[in-house]
C-alpha cells in the first residue's frame, strides 16, 4: 500500500471511497455532578443498529459530496492524500488549514484540520486509516502546524476509538451542533503536532 498526495481535483475520486459506517453502540455524555465533576462518555449499545452514509445526505450523490468542497470556499492551503493497494483507491483525507471563513480552523494559519477521512470498508482495519493519519501528521508538520483538529459524532465509536488511539485527546463535547441530526453530540479530537 502506499500513500500519494494528489491534487485537489481529485476529490471526486476521494468521494467514491464508501464513509458509510453500521452504528451498533454510540457514547452518551454523563454529567458528574451538574457538569462541575466532569463528563463521562458511556458507551451504549444502539438497538437496532443502522447505516449511517454521511455521503447520501447529499442528493448530488458520494462523488459529488467532497468536489463541492472546492467552490465553497479557498481551498488553495488543503492538501489531499489517497491510499492506493496497486492500482486501486482504497482511502484517503482531506486536510484543510489557512482558509478564512472556516470555523474549524479558529481563525488560525497553524492548526490543521483532519477534514474528511475515508477507508473503504474492504480494507478497514488494515492498516491504512493509521498510515492515512501518519502521513496527514507529517503534512501538517511541513506546511507550519502545530496542532491537529477533527471531528466526529458520538454515533462514530470505532472513529472515537481510533483517535483515541492515535494520540488524540477529546477537547469538546457539543450537544444541538447537528440541524439535520439533533440527537447527535459533536466530538472535537486535538493533537499537538
Amino acid at each position: 500500500m502506499k500513500i500519494i498526495e494528489e491534487p485537489l481535483a481529485m476529490l471526486a475520486e476521494h468521494g467514491h471511497v464508501p464513509i458509510a459506517y453500521e452504528v451498533r453502540s454510540q457514547f452518551r455524555a454523563d454529567p458528574a455532578d451538574g457538569g462541575l465533576g466532569g463528563i463521562a462518555l458511556v458507551e451504549e449499545p444502539v438497538d437496532p443498529p443502522y447505516v449511517k452514509d454521511y455521503d447520501r445526505t447529499s442528493e448530488e450523490g458520494p462523488a459529488r459530496w467532497p468536489a463541492r468542497w472546492l467552490g465553497r470556499w479557498d481551498t488553495s492551503a488543503w492538501g489531499l492524500l489517497a491510499a492506493y493497494d496497486g492500482s486501486r483507491r482504497v482511502g484517503g483525507a482531506l486536510l484543510a488549514r489557512s482558509t478564512p471563513n472556516v470555523n474549524m480552523l479558529e481563525g488560525r494559519d497553524d492548526l490543521l484540520v483532519l477534514w474528511d477521512l475515508r477507508v473503504h470498508p474492504d480494507h478497514r482495519g488494515a492498516g491504512v486509516g493509521r498510515k492515512l493519519f501518519e502521513a496527514a501528521v507529517d503534512w501538517g508538520r511541513r506546511h507550519g502546524c502545530v496542532e491537529l483538529k477533527i471531528e466526529t459524532q458520538n454515533t462514530n465509536v470505532p472513529a472515537c476509538r481510533f483517535y483515541a488511539r492515535q494520540g488524540c485527546r477529546l477537547g469538546a463535547i457539543i450537544s444541538h451542533a447537528y440541524e439535520e441530526f439533533p440527537d447527535e453530540l459533536q466530538l472535537i479530537w486535538r493533537m499537538p503536532l
